[in-house]
C-alpha cells in the first residue's frame, strides 16, 4: 500500500484500516512539526497530533477525493484542533475516546524528537505536495535565497515565470496550513 496516493488510502480506510496506518506514517512527522511550531510545546503538539489523526481516522469515509489534497484536509483538521485547544485551554479528546485510544505517555527523548521536527519537517512536507516546478522555485527563492534572475537561469525560463511559480507555490502552502493569503 505504500505506493498508493493519499486519496486512495483514505478511500480504503473504512474497509482496510491498514491503509490509514500508511497515511499516518506518511504524515505524522509533518503534523507533529506543524503543531509543535504553532503551540511551542512538544507535549501539547503530541496530544493535538493524536487527536488530529484520531479525527481523521473517524472522518476518513467523509473525505472527498478530487478536491483539495488529502494533506490539506489533514492540516485543516490539525489547525482546527489547535485553534479549539487554544480557545478552550485544553486538548479535546473526543475522537480518541471514541476510538478507545489510551492517553499518550511521552518520554523525554520523544519530546526532544518533536522539538527537532518543528524546525524542518512540516515545510518539507508542504513542498513535497507542490508541483515540481513550483517546489523548485519556492525552495530556491525562500530556502536558498537566490534571486529571481538566478533561479530563471537554472530553470530556463523568465524571472516573471519564476515569480508566478513562487507566488503560486507559497499560496498553495498557505492554503494547506489554513492561512489566508
Amino acid at each position: 500500500m505504500d505506493d498508493l496516493g493519499d486519496d486512495r488510502l483514505l478511500a480504503l480506510t473504512p474497509s482496510r484500516p491498514a491503509a490509514f496506518a500508511v497515511f499516518y506514517r506518511r504524515h505524522e512527522r509533518a503534523i507533529l512539526a506543524y503543531l509543535r511550531q504553532r503551540t511551542g510545546d512538544a507535549e501539547l503538539a503530541a496530544d493535538l497530533a493524536a487527536e488530529t489523526f484520531a479525527a481523521a481516522l473517524v472522518g476518513a469515509a467523509r473525505f472527498k477525493p478530487g478536491g483539495d489534497p488529502a494533506i490539506a484536509w489533514l492540516f485543516g483538521i490539525a489547525r482546527n484542533k489547535w485553534l479549539h485547544a487554544r480557545r478552550r485551554g485544553a486538548v479535546e479528546d473526543r475522537a480518541r475516546r471514541r476510538l478507545r485510544m489510551e492517553p499518550l505517555v511521552l518520554e523525554d527523548e520523544d519530546l526532544e524528537r518533536i522539538d527537532r521536527l518543528a524546525e524542518t519537517e512540516w515545510a518539507a512536507a508542504l513542498l513535497a505536495d507542490l508541483p515540481a516546478d513550483q517546489a523548485q522555485a519556492v525552495r530556491e527563492r525562500v530556502v536558498e535565497e537566490r534571486s529571481y534572475e538566478q533561479i530563471a537561469a537554472v530553470m530556463r525560463c523568465s524571472p516573471s515565470v519564476v515569480r508566478k511559480r513562487v507566488s503560486r507555490g507559497l499560496a498553495a502552502m498557505r492554503t494547506a496550513i489554513g492561512e489566508k493569503p
